[in-house]
């Protein structure tokens, strides 16, 4: 019944009288070491479509397009003659450029904002969301000057009409993120007596692979913890786009290299492989829906992910090696885990291809907590 109703919902919701204990290793698993995953990947709906379309990458270069048109009507566009503008050339135009590139690009950046604060709210009125004090944002427009401007507008948008949200952008790199968050899947009986384990982020034009050094004699907590070595693919660029089997074959071979610098560096490499990958991720590894974007069919009843890449690396060092799976989002999220102990019920907003989105509940006592709960009612406004 639950999972029927996941399915309807395009949603992935956490049973908290069901889950396992966070000592056991479970693709998907709602219970996790430091956090309950309460729901991700919600597909909310308006009138005119998905909710979290109107706050991705592709609506806000929509919203540059059409300022640019609005001013060539009156042959005024301060970029000229420029095809579509990355986001150094936005950044430059906003911090020292001319002032009518930079007055543009405030405009965009004031549309995107109110958007994206219209979107936040329709979350905190979603039940799975009631209660969120504080909401960490991430994906690829988070990793430039003008994306950390518009969520800044944004958060001041909503606290200004009253709403008590924190909502900020995400401490790390979303690149390093996607990876770092990969540590948080794990049980600490898996990372103990090692220095490093192997992450994975798996995206609609690349994939990254990572070696993670754990840093835990610095920080027990993993907050210390950082990519020693980066391999990424963007496949994207590729002449001819991969097969399923291909990327397979490829991370395979990215992860081989990161297990021989382990070595050469003499990091003590444990026999876990954290993976992060868009979808809802089935308790036994498969994908339910919403990798559509990945090359080949990765929703296949067939295909599974961890296993495939199980017969690959079977072992890492002398032992079998583990691979974990969790949504995308979920994962990035996971990277602040650390630093949200004391906040009872938060989430995370990954701005890229669409919104990901995850809502965590935090699984430290009561009395360690300063804020959780007192923001975000059911219209994500302040209670009265």
């Amino acid at each position: 019944m639950a999972r029927r109703a996941a399915r309807k919902q395009s949603a992935k919701r956490s049973d908290p009288d069901a889950a396992p204990p966070p000592s056991v290793l479970s693709h998907g698993a709602a219970q996790l070491p430091l956090v309950r995953v309460d729901t991700y990947n919600e597909e909310l709906r308006d009138p005119e479509g998905f909710v979290g379309d109107r706050a991705s990458n592709r609506a806000f270069h929509t919203m540059v397009e059409e300022w640019r048109e609005r001013l060539r009507r009156v042959g005024r566009d301060p970029f000229g003659r420029d095809e579509q503008l990355k986001k150094k050339k936005l950044d430059k135009a906003l911090t020292d450029g001319d002032p009518k590139e930079a007055g543009l690009v405030q405009s965009v950046i004031e549309e995107f904002a109110k958007e994206f604060a219209t979107v936040v709210r329709r979350f905190l009125r979603n039940k799975a969301w009631t209660d969120t004090s504080c909401i960490v944002v991430g994906g690829g427009l988070r990793k430039s000057r003008v994306g950390e401007v518009a969520i800044g507008r944004t958060a001041v948008l909503l606290n200004a009409d009253g709403c008590k949200i924190d909502l900020q952008p995400i401490r790390n790199h979303p690149d390093e993120a996607g990876l770092l968050g990969c540590a948080f899947l794990a049980p600490p009986w898996v990372l103990k007596g090692h220095d490093a384990i192997l992450a994975v982020d798996i995206g609609g034009s690349n994939i990254r692979a990572g070696l993670i050094d754990l840093n835990l004699k610095r920080a027990a907590d993993l907050s210390k913890a950082d990519v020693a070595e980066l391999e990424l693919w963007c496949y994207a660029d590729d002449k001819e786009r991969p097969s399923r089997d291909q990327a397979v074959e490829q991370l395979a071979k990215m992860l081989r290299s990161l297990i021989a610098h382990a070595a050469k560096a003499k990091l003590k490499l444990a026999p876990f492989v954290g993976i992060g990958c868009p979808g809802i991720i089935r308790d036994d590894g498969s994908i339910e829906k919403g990798a559509q974007n990945l090359p080949g069919n990765w929703e296949s009843k067939t295909f599974n992910l961890p296993q495939a890449l199980h017969e690959l690396i079977p072992a890492i060092g002398a032992d079998s090696s583990v691979f974990m799976m969790h949504n995308d989002a979920v994962v990035q999220g996971l990277s602040e885990a650390p630093y949200m102990r004391d906040v009872e019920h938060w989430g995370v907003m990954t701005i890229g291809t669409g919104l990901g989105n995850a809502r965590f509940t935090s699984n430290e006592p009561p009395r360690h907590r300063r804020n959780g709960g007192k923001a975000g009612g059911k219209n994500g406004r302040a209670r009265e």
